[in-house]
């Protein structure tokens, strides 16, 4: 359900492994067309790839520009996500036409970046699942033992990280989480996987962070009814009960006031 590669304690969300791949592809395209028609091909596919992602990443930042300022550092946490593909198409496409004109190299490597453009493009759509309830039953509790039906929290949206103290890309997001959440007109949730209260506390404690967003799982059982098998997950979830989008890895700010928003919009 969560939409992970895991190769041991390696984690990749299945959309950023398909666009890594794709990237590959292209410069190995590049490659071929250096050996074929013109030397220039191969660096020019660098130089593009390079643009690229920079132009992506750059039109992301840009559309979120409030997020980042929050926390400046991130923009260069590629790793996270967050990039407005369309943009460093464009980018791409012009590096070729300055570098290569009208030459069969040029018209080729034009050619491949469409067709891997497509190729993205598809597979964000066959790869995107469709809203999918929130199984009933599931409760987790504050850190004072107090229980939390999650089936009464139905009817509002709502956000759901899971997440443990063992888990480095956790603690790295958690500082940002609980400040979205001490701001956020959605409930967000951060529902510890398996550990207990003393554990927690002690955790919180010495990182002097406040605890008003924190809920427990110790049984880990939202993970598990919910296909979430790598740390940290994030669930979004819909004002109909309905895990309208997740997020598996460390999430940036900017993704998640974004993802916040469109349940503002949409809940």
């Amino acid at each position: 359900m969560d939409g992970v590669l895991q190769l041991g304690p390696l984690m990749l969300a299945t959309d950023r492994a398909v666009a890594v791949a794709l990237l590959w592809a292209f410069v190995a395209v590049g490659g071929m067309l250096a050996h074929r028609y013109d030397i220039r091909a191969a660096k020019t596919a660098w130089l593009a790839l390079v643009a690229g992602i920079l132009a992506a990443r750059i039109g992301f930042i840009a559309g979120n520009f409030s997020a980042f300022r929050e926390d400046p550092w991130s923009m260069l946490f590629l790793w996270q996500g967050g990039f407005s593909w369309w943009l460093g198409v464009a980018a791409a496409a012009l590096v070729i036409v300055v570098t290569l004109g009208r030459t069969r190299a040029g018209f080729a490597l034009l050619g491949a970046t469409a067709v891997l453009a497509g190729i993205n493009g598809a597979a964000t759509v066959l790869l995107a699942a469709e809203p999918w309830p929130l199984p009933p039953g599931l409760a987790l509790a504050s850190l004072d033992g107090a229980p939390i039906d999650l089936d009464a929290e139905r009817g509002q949206p709502m956000v759901i990280n899971l997440w443990a103290t063992w888990c480095p890309p956790c603690r790295r997001e958690m500082p940002m989480l609980i400040d979205v959440a001490a701001g956020s007109t959605v409930p967000v949730l951060l529902a510890n996987q398996g550990e207990s209260a003393p554990q927690v506390r002690a955790y919180l404690k010495r990182e002097g962070l406040p605890d008003g967003a924190i809920r427990l799982d110790p049984g880990g059982m939202l993970a598990t009814a919910t296909g979430s098998s790598a740390l940290p997950t994030t669930l979004f979830i819909d004002g109909d009960g309905r895990i309208r989008k997740t997020h598996s890895g460390e999430i940036s700010r900017a993704a998640l006031t974004a993802a916040i928003r469109d349940l503002e919009r949409n809940p």
